[in-house]
């Protein structure tokens, strides 16, 4: 017969999480100084806790908004209700169903009403789960009107994630907009007439199989969870197993710099982006200007070779630029003049956005290169929190061409200076 701790340590292996957190992408985890907190202020419910090389959720408190999944600039929290993947596949599957074009996203207030036809609109507990990953995937598939149902906020306990659902649209709209996308992302307080139900009856049906559906996967979990914990046991497992330290977890090499990854979600919207792109026509004209940008940059500060603006013959091309405001990408400049050459932004960069040139070298010995990808910034602001002459800046506001430009732009800074030899082993005596 079980006791009160087997049944305590179970209904810990059964509690459900919305959330989880991949630590070691974690700018605040990887580095203390990271200034970045911004799941922590965008959880309305306190759930998350940041600070000490530690990110930690109480799936307890958290309400599963998706608010933080949201704003998390590396992808460091994940959202389990529902996966990206499967997210996607429902708001597809839905618009096949509708036969109209429209996607739609409820929340699961208005879903409870059954007001709408399940078969045409995806369901999540909150908006805030909706991500301008999400919109702009759905544009790169031809999608052109994306409606939002929330109902009234005021009265829901995920009322306070109003403004980031809001933030989200009009970065998501930004975006678009950079690539000419015909899209309308509206939000709404009711379904389209399209996506009514007109049948309440089916509806509850259907709601009825999918509650009987989703306990039969609940059963099924339980089952396995139960046997995998019985095998745990038979085979004297210890599954509290001692955590290895930050070092030995990152894999940090001997100088200190710390693995990278790649920056999934910013490749993703860049595919969606440069979809939309080709066929709306407006890539080719961003990537003309990225290739006149580079060309002023070679002919260095002599305008007269530049090319021009056609509005304005007397501006550089690459000075009038479109420029796009957002939160997954970022500009960045350094001031050389402060610039020590130390290396921490190079170090502690965990998207290898920012990185040593191996390829080119300026002319004066004295100065190095570094490249950096806009594409690959995620905008966490670590080479800015670690840099010790305060000499970096790094700003939402990027330039067009720049972002979709395959070539990084190089930045010059000065190599460090050599420690003078006090002491000289090989000296005669």
């Amino acid at each position: 017969m079980p006791t009160i701790n087997d049944v305590m340590e179970m209904a810990e292996l059964l509690r459900s999480k919305s959330v989880v957190a991949v630590e070691d992408h974690c700018v605040a985890v990887r580095n203390r100084n990271a200034s970045c907190r911004l799941c922590a202020d965008a959880c309305i419910a306190d759930a998350i806790t940041v600070g000490k090389n530690e990110l930690a959720i109480d799936a307890g408190a958290c309400v599963a908004c998706g608010a933080c999944v949201a704003v998390c600039p590396t992808a460091a929290l994940v959202s389990l209700d529902p996966m990206d993947e499967d997210l996607a596949v429902a708001v597809a599957g839905a618009v096949a169903q509708t036969g109209t074009g429209t996607a739609c996203v409820a929340c699961a207030r208005m879903a409870a009403r059954q007001l709408g036809d399940p078969e045409k609109f995806a369901c999540v507990p909150c908006l805030g789960r909706v991500t301008e990953s999400l919109i702009v995937g759905l544009a790169a598939h031809g999608i052109e009107d994306i409606v939002l149902v929330d109902g009234t906020c005021a009265t829901c306990k995920y009322g306070a994630v109003s403004p980031a659902v809001d933030e989200t649209v009009d970065a998501a709209a930004s975006l678009l907009e950079a690539v000419d996308a015909p899209v309308v992302i509206a939000r709404a307080s009711e379904f389209p007439p399209e996506l009514l139900a007109h049948d309440a009856l089916a509806v509850r049906r259907a709601a009825r199989r999918g509650f009987f559906t989703q306990a039969g996967g609940y059963a099924k979990n339980v089952t396995m969870t139960v046997a995998e914990k019985a095998v745990a046991d038979a085979l004297h497992q210890d599954q509290k197993q001692k955590l290895r330290t930050l070092r030995e977890r990152l894999g940090a090499g001997k100088s200190g710099k710390m693995p990278t990854f790649v920056p999934e979600r910013n490749m993703r919207i860049m595919d969606a982006l440069c979809q939309v792109g080709e066929r709306t026509g407006a890539l080719e004209a961003i990537m003309r200007a990225a290739e006149e940008g580079e060309a002023v940059a070679n002919a260095g500060a002599d305008a007269a070779v530049a090319p021009t603006d056609a509005a304005n013959p007397a501006t550089p091309a690459a000075l009038s630029a479109p420029v796009l405001s957002t939160r997954h990408f970022g500009a960045l400049s350094i001031d050389a003049e402060k610039c020590s050459g130390c290396g921490m932004c190079v170090m502690f960069c965990p998207t290898e956005a920012l990185k040593y040139s191996t390829l080119e070298e300026p002319a004066d010995e004295d100065l190095r290169y570094l490249e950096f990808q806009a594409a690959d910034c995620t905008q966490c602001r670590l080479c800015v929190d670690v840099c010790l002459r305060h000499c970096i800046e790094l700003s939402r506001e990027v330039p067009v061409p720049e972002l979709f430009d395959f070539e990084p732009r190089l930045v010059e800074i000065p190599r460090p200076k050599k420690p003078a030899k006090l002491f000289n082993r090989n000296r005669n005596r």
